[in-house]
Parts: structure tokens; sequence; C-alpha cells
């Protein structure tokens, strides 16, 4: 995936588990349920997400959009 990205010119950026889930919880070991929790409450969701495959790409969205503009620049 991120060499078919390369080859158009779309920027990625990869985030540890534990990065993500210390932007999202405040703790590098969450479980998954913790982290669908965190994800429905940090965006207000009603309805939790529909499998954590889908909780876990809103808590990378949502780690990526609190990483500093160096970290996500040095990638």
């Amino acid at each position: 995936m991120l060499v078919a990205a390369a080859s158009y010119g779309v920027e990625c950026a990869e985030y540890a588990p534990s990065r993500v889930k210390q932007a999202v919880c405040g703790y590098g070991r969450a479980e998954k349920a913790q982290v669908k929790q965190m994800v429905m409450a940090i965006l207000g969701l009603r309805k939790a997400p529909s499998s954590h495959h889908a909780s876990d790409a809103l808590a990378v969205a949502i780690c990526h959009a609190l990483a500093p503009p160096l970290l996500r620049a040095a990638g």
C-alpha cells in the first residue's frame, strides 16, 4: 500500500499501535474496547463503529490529527 501511494505522490504516515493508543486513550497498552469507547467519546458518536477495524482506523486518524506538524513532516 505504501509503495502504491508513494508512486502516485500520496503522502503517508505510520504510527505504532502504542502511539495511537496513547494519543486516543492516554495509555499505550489500552484494550480494543477502550480504544472504541474513546473514539466514540472524542468524535461524539452515538453508535459504536461497526467493528474493531473501523474504530482502529478512526483512532489512527485521530492520532494523525493530533500529531505535531514537525513529526508529521518527518514521517
